[in-house]
């Protein structure tokens, strides 16, 4: 488990709803892969997947436009349909025709809607418990989309509090202290405050409703990658997920929570390194 604090995005790109800031790893002639994030995280969950891969490829990650260092600002559009925009357009920015795209959570709405909406070509897509499949969206996730401009107005320390319980609860293994303090202190700047209640606010199942019925259409490589204790999306949705995509590998990782990065780094970055070799589809399970 990776603890360092030393992951940085050392670049910007001024997107459409924001600042977003993102770094590459690895050799600039390699096969390029892009890594998307999920809620309420940052690419720092990315940080140790990344690295490993970067040996054989050109590793892109950022954070999305609201999330970890990139901008949070009133009134932004942090919204799914935003964010496969600006997914687009930073592909189009890094100069990416056909890049891998891994993406985690909510992360995996992202990049196939800028695949299935936006026209995003991608050489093979795999995504870690994501958010693809209705109904989604726990009781308390809806609570507080419902009531953000309330609990936007918890005293510092009650804020922190439960976003440290929220962050917490990804993990089946536990988080270290350091991983979790990392995950949770963008969230409790005087912008982060506000920017953890508006991403809930402005995020609901219509942006997946709107893609799911085509999920038939994915004519690319497809794995799905799914943590075999995760409470907070079932490993049967990723049962359900694989029979609506032509050809999808399913991988379960077990032992692992719905923070696939931070429980089991080393199976999922196994599971990464062979699907993305050219032949990597093509391994029998």
């Amino acid at each position: 488990m990776t603890t360092d604090r030393g992951w940085t995005l050392d670049h910007t790109f001024e997107g459409p709803t924001g600042t977003v800031r993102w770094t590459a790893l690895g050799p600039e002639d390699a096969p390029p892969v892009v890594l998307v994030h999920g809620t309420p995280f940052s690419s720092y969950v990315w940080r140790g997947v990344a690295r490993a891969l970067s040996r054989e490829h050109r590793v892109y990650a950022w954070d999305l436009p609201g999330y970890g260092t990139s901008e949070m600002s009133a009134g932004q559009d942090v919204s799914l349909a935003a964010q496969a925009r600006v997914l687009t357009d930073l592909l189009a920015h890094w100069g990416l025709d056909q890049p891998a795209v891994v993406a985690h959570d909510f992360g995996g709405c992202v990049a196939l809607r800028a695949h299935l909406l936006h026209g995003a070509a991608y050489d093979r897509i795999a995504v870690v418990d994501p958010v693809a499949l209705a109904p989604w969206g726990s009781p308390t996730y809806r609570l507080l989309g419902a009531h953000a401009d309330v609990f936007a107005q918890l005293p510092p320390a009650l804020h922190e509090a439960l976003v440290r319980e929220y962050v917490a609860s990804a993990s089946h293994q536990g988080l270290h202290p350091a991983v979790l303090d990392r995950l949770v202190e963008p969230w409790c700047t005087d912008e982060g405050r506000s920017a953890f209640y508006r991403q809930i606010e402005q995020n609901d199942q219509r942006f997946t409703d709107e893609i799911q019925g085509r999920y038939g259409e994915l004519a690319l490589p497809v794995l799905i990658c799914w943590g075999t204790d995760d409470t907070w999306i079932p490993v049967r949705r990723g049962h359900e997920l694989a029979k609506l995509i032509p050809g999808a590998e399913l991988r379960l990782i077990e032992g692992a929570g719905h923070l696939v990065q931070e429980d089991a780094p080393a199976e999922l970055t196994g599971e990464l390194s062979r699907f993305l070799r050219p032949d990597g589809s093509r391994t029998a399970p």
